[in-house]
């Protein structure tokens, strides 16, 4: 890479990619993509993955049992209800039944991050009135803290903005996610609802006072958001600095147990281990049930003070969720840090592009610096990040929980 400036790696404006994909809706345009070779292959293989029972992420083929509760976390449910009966109240007949589904459907488990429209699940938010898109920042402002609520705007705004760049706005906007909801609302029986697309996937299990956020994916291309009015944010910058502070912090000789890989795209890596659709990312787009072994070292081995590092950067993570949700989910990770890993891939200079993972039986944590998808880097850059969290051992799309209730309410 010979620079950090995003622009200096836009594609040019007469690009038959930028010119044969204007004024298309999203539909049309990804029918020919669709069509190829490759995303044949990655469809077939998703697909393959999603017919599988769900069982969650494990560390070695087998689920680690009593990990989850069922508890009080100080979650407020009614403004949550509120808006999603609001914006339920604005939609067509049609359009309720095609975002509705069981509160264990597997459609959960239908989301991806391309802009490409891999599924039909759901209503797209671009397609819903202005008055179900105004319920639904209800909604998302209801299930957020308020940093939350700001960070996941910013996503949808940073979306458009890349449309914007090429003038793209018909199939890269800030509605152009699928929304699906599962149950019915309640402030006392368990449902959810959640939104993907391009850069977003979001997962929001509702159970009474308790929440699961899981998984998630958020990502960013350019992650500098510069419209030239005032109208300035750059994403992902603590989850970076953090991440890089605290493998800066380790001795030489933890630092060489950490990088499992030295190279972003090493040599070294066995088949599979990297891919042109997640990189280096394990947990993303259908790998809800993958093995993912530990790696690199344990918090254990750090410092008082590296340990509250950790601390600190996972919580930037988590940090979508409302107080109450958030501080449980952060007491699990605390009793469960002496088996927390953490590893590493790349450099470790100021400049130096990198992934990274933190994972535990309650918790996996990834950040990748990518190559260019919309831009030309043909090396990974810091300007075009991706983070993914979820919940390991049954717990993503809260199915732990949904199991404990049912198991309590048995006869």
């Amino acid at each position: 890479m010979s620079s950090n400036d995003f622009r200096d790696y836009l594609l040019p404006a007469d690009s038959p990619r930028i010119l044969n994909a204007r004024g298309l809706d999203p539909i049309t345009y990804s029918r020919p993509i669709l069509a190829t070779d490759r995303a044949i292959a990655l469809n077939a293989e998703w697909q393959g993955r999603y017919s599988e029972p769900f069982k969650g992420v494990t560390a070695g083929g087998e689920l680690v049992e009593n990990l989850f509760a069922l508890e009080d976390e100080g979650f407020d449910p009614a403004p949550a209800v509120a808006a999603m009966q609001s914006m339920l109240g604005t939609l067509s007949g049609v359009q309720r039944t095609k975002l509705s589904h069981a509160v264990d459907a597997n459609e959960w488990r239908g989301w991806y991050n391309p802009e490409i429209v891999f599924n039909d699940h759901g209503v797209r938010l671009e397609d819903m009135p202005e008055t179900a898109r105004a319920a639904f920042l209800d909604l998302l402002a209801a299930c957020t803290s308020t940093v939350g609520f700001t960070k996941i705007r910013q996503l949808l705004s940073a979306n458009l903005y890349l449309g914007e760049l090429y003038d793209l706005r018909n199939i890269m906007n800030e509605w152009s996610f699928h929304f699906l909801m599962f149950g019915t609302p309640s402030t006392g029986e368990p449902w959810g609802w959640s939104i993907y697309g391009h850069h977003v996937g979001f997962n929001c299990f509702i159970l009474g006072r308790q929440m699961v956020i899981s998984p998630t994916f958020m990502g960013v291309e350019p992650n500098v958001i510069d419209r030239g009015n005032g109208d300035r944010f750059v994403l992902f910058t603590e989850e970076e600095r953090l991440g890089l502070n605290l493998m800066q912090s380790l001795t030489a000789e933890q630092k060489a147990r950490s990088t499992i890989y030295e190279q972003m795209v090493d040599p070294a890596m066995p088949p599979g281990r990297f891919n042109f659709a997640d990189q280096r990312h394990l947990g993303g787009a259908f790998q809800d049930n993958r093995i993912i072994p530990l790696e690199g070292i344990r918090a254990s081995e750090m410092t008082p003070e590296q340990q509250q590092q950790l601390l600190a950067l996972v919580e930037t993570f988590i940090e979508h969720l409302p107080d109450g949700p958030r501080a449980a989910q952060m007491r699990r990770i605390e009793r469960h840090l002496a088996e927390t890993w953490w590893s590493w891939i790349g450099g470790h200079g100021d400049e130096d592009p990198f992934y990274f993972r933190i994972q535990s039986p309650v918790v996996m944590l990834e950040f990748d610096h990518h190559d260019g998808m919309w831009l030309t880097n043909d090396q990974p850059a810091k300007f075009h990040i991706h983070v993914i969290s979820r919940i390991p051992n049954g717990n993503d799309y809260g199915r732990a929980l949904l199991k404990l209730w049912r198991d309590a309410k048995a006869p």
